[in-house]
Order: C-alpha cells, then sequence, then structure tokens
C-alpha cells in the first residue's frame, strides 16, 4: 500500500506545487550530466556510436544506483523517510501541471491574436523552428505536444513506476532526457544513436497506451471512440517516430481536425485545422485520459501489495 499512498502523494504535488526547484530537481542534475558527458571530443562515426552508447549506461548507473540502495535501506529502516523520499523522486519524473501550463502559454496568445507571443511560448513545447509558423500550425503543434507528452510526462513514468518501483520510472526519466538532449539527427547522428534507440523500445507501450486512453478519453467526453481509433489506426504510421504518431492521431481523432508539421507529416482527416480552443480541448481529453491511468496505476499497485507482497 506505500507505493499506492506514494502515487496519490505525488500526483497531488504536482496540482499543488508544481516542479521542485531546479537546484533540487533530479532530472535537471541529471540533464547536468549529460550536458558534461557530450561534450567530450569523441571523433569518427562508430567512436561516436560507442561512446553514445556507453554515456546511456554511464548516466543510468550514476542515477540509479545511488536511489535503489538508498530506497532499500530507507525501506527497512525509516518507512517515514523511504515514502517522503520516493515521493519526491516519483514526482520528479512526470509533470503534466508544466504541459498543460505551457500549453495554455499558447493558447492565450492566440486568442489575443498575439502570433509572436504564441511563437515565443511555444518554444517551451516543441524543438521545431516557430518563427514562420501561423496560427493553424501553432495550434496544431500544440496539440501534439498535448498529446505526445501525456505519454511521456506521465503515462509512461506511471507505468513503469507501477512495473518497477521507483528506480523503474526514474529510469525511463533518465533515457527519456538523453533522448531528448541528443537524441537527433545532425550533429548527434551517431553520438545519440543509442539514446533514441532506446527511448524508442521505451515508449512502444507506453505510446500505444497513451492512445488508448485518449481513445477512453473521447468516449467519455461524448465524442465517441470511433473518430479517434479511427485517427489512431490510419495515421500512427505517419511520423517518423514509431511512437509519437499514435497519441497524436488519437487526439487528431478525437477533435475531429488535422494536424499537420509540414514537410513532415499529416495526422487525421478533420475538415479543419486546429486553432485556440483545439488546444483546451485538448488540454481536457488529456486530463481525463492522465486520470484513467492514475486510477489504473493506483488499482494495480493495490492489488500487488495485497495479493503479491
Amino acid at each position: 500500500m506505500l507505493e499506492a499512498a506514494m502515487l496519490l502523494a505525488a500526483l497531488a504535488w504536482d496540482l499543488a506545487l508544481g516542479e521542485p526547484p531546479a537546484v533540487a530537481h533530479p532530472v535537471v542534475w541529471i540533464g547536468r550530466l549529460i550536458g558534461l558527458l557530450e561534450r567530450a571530443p569523441v571523433v569518427g562515426a562508430r567512436a561516436q556510436l560507442v561512446y553514445g552508447g556507453a554515456i546511456v549506461v554511464f548516466g543510468l548507473l550514476v542515477a540509479l544506483g545511488p536511489v535503489w540502495l538508498l530506497l532499500a535501506y530507507l525501506h527497512s529502516a525509516a518507512p517515514v523517510l523511504y515514502f517522503a523520499v520516493g515521493t519526491f523522486l516519483l514526482k520528479s519524473t512526470f509533470s503534466p501541471r508544466g504541459l498543460f501550463r505551457a500549453a495554455r502559454a499558447v493558447r492565450r496568445r492566440l486568442t489575443a491574436g498575439d502570433l509572436p507571443g504564441a511563437r515565443w511560448e511555444l518554444r517551451a513545447l516543441v524543438s521545431r523552428d516557430t518563427s514562420r509558423l501561423e496560427g493553424p500550425l501553432l495550434a496544431a503543434a500544440a496539440v501534439e505536444s498535448v498529446a505526445e507528452n501525456s505519454s511521456d510526462s506521465l503515462v509512461a513514468p506511471l507505468l513503469y513506476f507501477t512495473l518497477f518501483g521507483v528506480p523503474g520510472a526514474l529510469a525511463y526519466r533518465v533515457l527519456n532526457t538523453f533522448d531528448s538532449m541528443i537524441g537527433y539527427h545532425g550533429r548527434y547522428e551517431y553520438l545519440g544513436k543509442a539514446a533514441a534507440r532506446l527511448d524508442d523500445l521505451t515508449n512502444l507501450l507506453p505510446a500505444r497506451l497513451t492512445a488508448m486512453l485518449l481513445i477512453i478519453a473521447s468516449a467519455l467526453g461524448g465524442a465517441g471512440a470511433a473518430p479517434a481509433w479511427r485517427g489512431a489506426l490510419r495515421y500512427a504510421g505517419a511520423t517518423e517516430s514509431p511512437n509519437a504518431g499514435w497519441p497524436m492521431s488519437a487526439m487528431a481523432g478525437a477533435l475531429g481536425v488535422t494536424l499537420e508539421k509540414v514537410g513532415h507529416y499529416r495526422l487525421g482527416d478533420g475538415p479543419r485545422l486546429p486553432d485556440a480552443t483545439s488546444i483546451e480541448r485538448a488540454i481536457s481529453l488529456a486530463t481525463t485520459a492522465l486520470v484513467v491511468a492514475a486510477v489504473g496505476s493506483f488499482i494495480l499497485l493495490v492489488v500487488r501489495s495485497v495479493y503479491f507482497a
């Protein structure tokens, strides 16, 4: 029951307080470690591939080794401290409040007709160049981010916490942070290859589970499950990522819009592009999906503690 209570406490922390200060945030420290490691002057594709894999393993060991030892000790020696430390670490692996706040900042700017402001706010959500995006494409990018990051920012950490405890959630966050920092083409083509492939692997199940949760949320919201289901099945493979297309396509179907990243993909067969109101609807759907995910995780943790302790 302790892990189930830990989940509730971490979710309450996120809703009430948001992110811990950067100076104490485990993911910020992981990012700084990655920043130091990736600066090594490694030359040549093969050497970068090997070094890229090695720093991922090293990062996992540095992040997880002390955490596993500390939690193992506190679990029996100081259960209250175990609960407090575990809650803090679990909370650091997800941030739906931050995601929705950033999306709403874009929505407010669009509603006010402030395209430069919307472009600026969108930079908190996406890595693409936002400087030339017009209103519908700004809204589309925000909706896509809400959908995709619903997987990264809660569903995946919850899944790995439910399966493997706090170290599992933290391991996912380490790999996801590696991918977000060096898992790109161009400069990091070879250095980030291992990080990108491992991130793809760890997100295979969460991305599809998130799509299913968005389908359920669409049904619960009164729009029906069929449009979101059709969107996911038809367009999930349209993105370069083997995972991102699943929640984004389900969201496009649920909203009845077409999401487009010019030159890369078009998701959905809706009659229109999204607008500012689509962002708020996406947040509402994602919130429902995340509530369902949290309830499911809580139930599984309770069942495990009762029957498999």
